[in-house]
């Protein structure tokens, strides 16, 4: 779904729903500090935490955001990302997005945090029920971003998913699975990332770090191309 972003600032103020991963996102997590914190924005309720199933998650991610009836960017974290690229991947098999459809759907971005491995070396044998990883360009903006120290995923595995997605690559520097136990609060890095997908930025009143950590672009989509 490339979009046509002309008048985009006429459009209504996007909807951010977060998807969290395995085991959902508790208290001390970004996703909750900016559920609690930032206007239009709430969980994606995908159920069945502790025992994912892959299409029961991506249907209850694809009903909300049709419910949101509206632009919407998702901020998803860990097993959550794999949702929102399967959810893509059947979009676009059954033509519902496409590239260079100026209408395609209303998914505007999608920040995507520490995806895990789920076909190598997963930590967790219940994540190979979102394996394979799927190939195909993600058809909205995306920026994936990665840890260095992630137990869940090296920045090599990173940056091939990164490319395969045609995703933007983040580095979050050392910051773990970038959850609840990184002790980030509200991610000041995370909310400047998530304001260079929003049509217009929200303030970000975390002091930011003088040194922040990198992005890069591992590829180009023609919704990228100036």
């Amino acid at each position: 779904m490339a979009r046509n972003f002309k008048n985009l600032n006429e459009s209504p103020s996007p909807v951010i729903l977060t998807v969290p991963g395995f085991g959902t996102s508790g208290p001390g997590h970004w996703q909750t500090a900016w559920e609690a914190s930032l206007p239009g924005c709430r969980r994606v309720n995908l159920g069945l935490w502790d025992d994912p199933h892959r299409n029961t998650w991506v249907n209850k991610l694809g009903l909300a955001i049709r419910r949101a009836e509206g632009p919407v960017i998702l901020a998803a974290h860990s097993l959550g990302c794999m949702a929102v690229a399967w959810w893509a991947e059947y979009e676009q098999s059954a033509g519902s997005l496409q590239h260079g459809a100026a209408d395609g759907g209303n998914v505007i971005g999608a920040l995507l945090v520490a995806p895990p491995d789920v076909e190598d070396q997963p930590r967790d044998r219940r994540l190979t029920r979102f394996a394979p990883v799927p190939a195909s360009p993600l058809p909205f903006p995306t920026i994936l971003v990665a840890s260095r120290n992630d137990a869940y995923l090296t920045m090599v595995q990173a940056r091939r998913v990164a490319s395969g997605w045609g995703s933007r690559l983040a580095d979050a520097g050392e910051a773990g699975h970038i959850n609840a136990q990184s002790q980030l609060g509200d991610w000041a890095f995370g909310r400047l990332l998530l304001n260079t997908l929003l049509p217009e930025p929200l303030p970000v009143a975390q002091e930011i770090p003088r040194a922040l950590p990198s992005i890069r672009q591992e590829s180009v989509l023609p919704w990228q191309a100036a």
